[in-house]
């Protein structure tokens, strides 16, 4: 209870510090301000916690006690010592004036320098390949803060001042990667569109992230890939689902910088250690990765761009990740080449789960043929039909493919989820209810009417690989049928209902009087009229 008092109180004072830049920017752009400010405050807390505990072997009472701990132990001979040691487990070195809690004290009092947070952002994208460029979305002299300069550091500093009420002493990873999440997703919902750059609906990475690791929960040194990470929220599901979370490995790639860079720093605030992430800032398809020592994958989790263009040059035909299907995806639908990529990165005994527009169900032509392929080779194992209106970047529905590399039996079980929803002002949701519900169809893989079909090969090729769900789970509800006698019946009696009625309502109107000739005149003309 208590943990989850203090996460409440987290969200709450992190998401304050929205309101500081919410009147001077969107929020595609202030979330960069406030979760990079957020990440640096973990990391000079971080670093001066372990420092305290390096020096005394136990928990700081605050913050400013390690701070004054610190600065003496650099006068001490063994001061360099403690410096590399430090660095060489949290890969970064802060100094003492550079630390977050000097940074709020000098906004306190009026004295905060934002050259020296610009120097503290340098120091730490140089100390180790690991944060290189991080901060680089992070302007301190944006005309967007305010005009002029002495606008643009109150405003920074009025940011710090906020986030240091952030108890990040008393905060495990837990406590701190879900607030981070929750802010993650708050501006997701205020981003709109451009939010499916960068964020998974939770209900959807629990689907995804359930089905994929069914069978591997107890599996230590589990590997789970993300070609298109986002956020890393998708990846980070992971944990709460393993047996053995701190032994996961984590490789993701994404292409957009700022993007990239957020899934940097929420890894870090989740707990992952340096030495389990793998991540690349890079195109998915148009160059291979990874393509070191760890190539294939327990899980490979998905939720890349819809239909998005990629060049389908003809040399990719002996790109190995395509070339057993004999022909590319479109250009202007890359949906296959997404779910081939992933599929050549997983484990002969893994699970991929990927999200997509219903169009790869049906369509026809090279994505017609690649659907065959992984239909005759038994890759495809479930088709699940998502409600509308999930995601922030588009309304349309969409589904989720799970695949196998090896397995026997060729069947595919089909379920639709479309209607398994609350309705939100702006975007629909999936309980945990309405997640259980689909999760008990996937695992018992059973024929359930209006639900679920389990087809077998033979069905899909009598439909000509066609996989719309629809042909396969007949969810129509027929309507009760009408005795047409019956209505009859009920009809003429409402008649000679209303025919009474209006005798009795006749009746008593002529039984009305008035010494005023004009009310009288218009009472006559009304009963001359019902009685035509």
């Amino acid at each position: 209870m208590a943990e989850t008092e203090n996460s409440k109180d987290l969200i709450s004072v992190l998401w304050s510090g929205a309101d500081i830049l919410r009147s001077k920017m969107d929020a595609n752009e202030y979330k960069d301000y406030l979760l990079g400010i957020v990440f640096y405050k973990y990391l000079s807390d971080s670093f001066l916690i372990r420092v305290y505990d390096l020096i005394y072997d136990e928990k700081p009472d605050s913050l400013r006690n390690a701070l004054e701990a610190y600065k003496e132990a650099l006068g001490d001979e063994s001061a360099e010592e403690l410096k590399e040691q430090i660095k060489s487990e949290c890969h970064y070195v802060i100094e003492p004036d550079l630390t977050y809690t000097c940074f709020a004290d000098a906004a306190r009092n009026n004295s905060f320098n934002r050259e020296q947070l610009q120097k503290a952002f340098n120091n730490i994208e140089q100390s180790d390949p690991l944060f290189a460029d991080l901060f680089t979305d992070i302007d301190l002299y944006s005309n967007r803060l305010g005009t002029g300069d002495q606008k643009q550091s109150d405003t920074i500093s009025n940011l710090i001042k906020e986030i240091d009420k952030a108890d990040l002493l008393h905060s495990d990873a837990e406590i701190l990667g879900n607030a981070y999440e929750y802010l993650i997703g708050q501006f997701a919902s205020e981003t709109g569109k451009k939010a499916g750059e960068f964020y998974t609906p939770q209900a959807v990475s629990k689907i995804l992230t359930k089905i994929a690791i069914a069978g591997q929960e107890k599996k230590r040194g589990l590997s789970v890939y993300d070609p298109c990470m986002g956020s890393g929220s998708l990846l980070l599901n992971a944990k709460k689902y393993a047996a053995e979370p701190n032994y996961i490995k984590y490789y993701g790639q994404e292409l957009n910088t700022s993007t990239y860079n957020l899934a940097r720093m929420n890894m870090f605030l989740h707990g992952v250690v340096p030495e389990n992430q793998t991540l690349r800032n890079g195109d998915t398809l148009d160059g291979d990765w990874p393509t070191g020592e760890e190539t294939d994958f327990n899980m490979v989790l998905m939720n890349p761009p819809y239909s998005a263009k990629w060049s389908a040059a003809a040399g990719f035909l002996q790109d190995e990740r395509f070339s057993d299907y004999g022909v590319l995806a479109p250009k202007s639908k890359a949906d296959y080449a997404f779910l081939l990529h992933g599929l050549y990165h997983l484990k002969s005994d893994g699970t991929m789960a990927i999200v997509l527009p219903h169009g790869v169900l049906f369509r026809g032509a090279a994505e017609g043929k690649i659907r065959e392929k992984l239909l005759r080779s038994g890759n495809i194992y479930a088709v699940i039909g998502l409600p509308a209106n999930l995601f922030y970047n588009t309304s349309i529905p969409t589904c989720i493919l799970v695949l196998k590399k090896h397995r026997e039996g060729r069947d595919v079980l089909f379920i639709d989820a479309s209607q398994k929803f609350e309705k939100g002002k702006k975007q629909n949701a999936m309980t945990d209810v309405h997640i259980d519900a689909v999760m008990n169809l996937y695992n018992h893989r059973k024929t359930v009417e209006k639900e679920a079909y389990l087809a077998s090969f033979e069905d899909i090729e009598k439909n000509d690989f066609n996989l719309n769900i629809p042909r396969y789970v007949d969810n129509f509800e027929k309507e009760e049928e009408i005795d047409l006698d019956d209505l009859l019946t009920s009809i003429s009696n409402t008649d000679n209902e209303i025919q009474k009625t209006q005798a009795e309502f006749l009746s008593l109107l002529k039984e009305l009087t008035s010494d005023d000739e004009k009310i009288m005149s218009s009472l006559h003309s009304l009963v001359e009229k019902m009685e035509e």
